[in-house]
């Protein structure tokens, strides 16, 4: 998924992060800080019920220069409190690993939006962080059926145990659609976190903006399958449940 033809010392350098979009203000993609979000582009995963299928490509049609939004943030320092790597699979680039130490540097948090693709990657990356977002996307089981890759849900699980390894801060998230996580599956899910010890569980019900999975769209009123008796039989694993729309 990288540029085979850059040099290791060059695929690292910070100014070869590869970004296909800017967020400069959100308070709600880092707990209780105002953030900017820095999109990185590439992801070796399929999920059909992606809003951003704009960087699943490992080279995008708009492009923004990382020295430049680098340069940016020198001036909002102390009026953002972090910045958050988000993507497509921001750990697919190995860039993204002195881009973040860089913006440490300018005084920022770091926050990191993952599916955990690359959990060799992320170890690597675990120091350097102080909030992660982990989208969860189903169990094992069903896993290849939401990214369209067989095997994908053997680094998610690997890259959630080195995250619960490594003690920073993080949340437990899955966007739910009736086609692909009816609740049989979310009480299949929810037993697994139970076993985990993950006690914080936050649900997305699918979007409709930016997704261009027309099976999906035709069904979206199948999205959001949950009620307050579904609820209840899974805050009876995970205790505590929120849902984000």
């Amino acid at each position: 998924m990288n540029d085979l033809s850059a040099s290791p010392s060059k695929a690292s350098s910070p100014s070869a992060l590869r970004i296909g979009g800017l967020v400069p203000f959100t308070a709600t993609d880092y707990p209780d800080a105002l953030a900017a979000v820095v999109f990185c582009q590439g992801c070796p995963w399929r999920c059909s019920y992606c809003h951003n299928p704009h960087l699943i490509p490992t080279q995008g049609k708009h492009s923004l220069d990382w020295p430049t939004i680098s340069e940016w943030l020198e001036t909002r320092q102390g009026l953002l409190d972090a910045v958050v790597f988000s993507g497509g699979e921001p750990t697919a680039q190995p860039a993204l690993l002195k881009a973040m130490t860089t913006t440490r540097t300018q005084g920022f948090r770091i926050g990191l939006h993952t599916g955990g693709a690359y959990p060799r990657r992320l170890q690597a990356l675990l120091p350097h962080l102080d909030w992660i977002g982990f989208d969860l996307k189903a169990s094992p089981a069903s896993y290849a059926r939401v990214t369209g890759v067989e095997g994908s849900e053997l680094g998610a699980f690997e890259a959630l145990t080195l995250i619960q390894r490594a003690g920073v801060p993080f949340e437990v998230r899955t966007t739910i659609h009736g086609a692909l996580t009816p609740p049989e599956e979310l009480q299949a899910l929810a037993t697994i976190l139970n076993e985990r010890g993950v006690t914080h569980w936050v649900l997305q019900p699918f979007r409709a903006q930016g997704c261009d999975n027309e099976e999906l769209l035709a069904h979206s009123g199948e999205a959001t399958v949950l009620d307050e008796a579904l609820l209840q039989t899974l805050r009876e694993r995970v205790p505590q449940i929120d849902v984000r729309y």
